[in-house]
């Protein structure tokens, strides 16, 4: 699948009226279990460029306080800080900090070392998320649960292969800024890879995720 035949399934769902109704009472559609590859950098609306670039800037400072966040704060993310701003969703920080685990630094001498390894893998969550969502009021449970990172050898040298595994995201604008990121993020080892291999190729980035959804306050954009 790609990124139109998402599309269409969340029309189809739309058309027949399938949304998931939370506690409160708002509806979403939801797909459940969505894999597809990206061959777009939207599925429903195109990219606010100018914010994605912001929040790459963001992450790669590593801030974990969103009123760091270049150019002004969005709402999506005040609503989810705590009441000094912070969260646990600085994408940058979960990759590149040694608090985390030098995830990025580990996946690109895993896959240096060894370009058949399944092991080159960034971690972005972890155990203790349980409690550190809510921490200080905060209402941040990290969506992305890891990427995983091949290397793959053709006749015009190697491909990299890199897997996005989300827990959950919003179809209208979240996939769109978080697609933007893991593409900075693969071009980037795939740069740094080159140090090893001659060639390095990105294949379109695949996705994954548990829950990818549209809010009822967007159901306009499938109308």
């Amino acid at each position: 699948m790609n990124t139109t035949d998402i599309f269409n399934e969340f029309k189809e769902k739309y058309r027949k009226g399938d949304f998931r109704i939370s506690k409160s009472c708002s509806k979403t559609i939801e797909i459940q279990n969505a894999h597809f590859t990206c061959d777009k950098d939207y599925i429903i609306r195109e990219p606010n460029y100018d914010y994605a670039k912001r929040e790459v800037e963001w992450y790669i400072n590593q801030s974990l306080n969103v009123n760091d966040i270049p150019g002004g704060t969005p709402k999506i993310w005040t609503d989810c800080a705590d009441p000094d701003g912070f969260i646990n969703s600085n994408y940058g920080w979960c990759i590149f900090s040694k608090e985390n685990g030098n995830q990025f630094e580990n996946c690109l001498k895993t896959l240096k070392n060894d370009p058949t390894s399944r092991q080159g893998v960034m971690l972005y969550t972890r155990p203790n998320m349980w409690t550190d969502w809510n921490k200080n009021g905060r209402h941040d449970f990290i969506c992305t649960y890891s990427t995983h990172c091949f290397l793959n050898e053709k006749k015009d040298g190697w491909h990299l292969k890199y897997i996005v595994y989300m827990r959950s995201n919003d179809a209208v604008f979240g996939f769109n800024n978080d697609l933007y990121w893991h593409k900075w993020v693969r071009d980037k080892l795939a740069l740094e890879l080159t140090d090893t291999y001659k060639t390095v190729i990105c294949d379109d980035v695949e996705w994954n995720s548990g829950s990818l959804h549209v809010y009822e306050r967007h159901f306009k954009f499938l109308e």
